[in-house]
């Protein structure tokens, strides 16, 4: 039974904002963004990141109990792509981390925010979630000992690697039926992270 949250109006706030980013970004993977486009949604991840920021900063962690599952999971994936923000993406992994023990985020969100934020640290990441798309195709950013990946990834509820990469290859496949890529011959490589 899912108990509705006692902050509806942030969770709709969250929840609208991560769906439209999740709208745009599969565009941005398929090749189907102009660079006006990708330009107007760098914008918009700045102000989600503002949002998500403010968010933060008034109530904690934005958990189940305030805005529900749905909201939890919206607030986790803006702070995953909250790239231009460092800082916020830093706090939200430290704020996650409480979260998980409270029971209120999933310690999967926490695997991928921790690997992301250690991507965008320039280290390996150490959960395997990562990806981009690269002209050679989908790659995994670099892992810390790649050898136990899927033991750690077990460690925290993650399926291995290989299941978790066709997932996200299938996700995100190039063009879909009927849609043309604008730009074939972009070549910059795309952050991804891993279906599960």
């Amino acid at each position: 039974m899912t108990t509705q949250p006692q902050r509806p109006d942030l969770a709709r706030t969250l929840v609208d904002r991560a769906e439209r980013a999740r709208t745009h970004r599969a565009l941005l993977v398929r090749g189907l963004l102009s660079p006006t486009e990708i330009n107007m949604e760098r914008h918009v991840d700045r102000a989600d990141a503002q949002v998500l920021g403010r968010i933060v900063t008034d109530h904690g962690w934005p958990g189940k109990t305030l805005v529900g599952e749905d909201g939890a999971e919206a607030a986790w994936h803006l702070a995953l792509h909250a790239d231009y923000d460092p800082a916020l993406q830093q706090l939200a992994l430290r704020l996650l981390a409480a979260a998980v023990e409270e029971g209120e985020a999933t310690i999967q969100q926490w695997a991928h925010l921790h690997d992301r934020c250690s991507v965008n640290a320039g280290q390996p990441q150490v959960f395997g979630t990562q990806h981009c798309r690269s002209p050679a195709g989908m790659q995994m950013l670099p892992t810390q000992d790649p050898d136990h990946l899927d033991a750690r990834r077990a460690s925290v509820g993650l399926p291995p690697h290989a299941v978790a990469c066709e997932a996200l290859r299938q996700r995100h496949r190039r063009e879909p039926e009927g849609e043309q890529s604008r730009d074939d011959d972009q070549a910059r490589p795309v952050l991804l992270g891993s279906a599960a």
